[in-house]
């Protein structure tokens, strides 16, 4: 799943050097923290935070799969 998630981030933004994703995980659910640029987090969060819902959408439909709960956090 970070896999999926990295490759969306850094198609998104300008500095794909600045993206960091910590992942933290127990049984039933996973956690994740992005960070990226200053400059890049209004591309990350888009109008009305539409693009980190989207993304937050597709990250629940894979953590669907495997039962498990997923949670997207962005950070600058």
């Amino acid at each position: 799943m970070k896999e999926i998630l990295e490759v969306v981030i850094k198609n998104l933004v300008d500095n794909e050097n600045e993206v960091s994703i910590t992942e933290k995980s127990d049984a039933k659910s996973v956690s994740y923290e992005v960070k990226v640029a200053k400059e890049d987090i209004g591309r990350v969060i888009g109008k009305q935070g539409k693009m980190a819902k989207a993304i937050r959408s597709i990250m629940k439909a894979i953590a669907g799969k495997e039962r498990k709960k997923v949670n997207v956090e962005f950070f600058d």
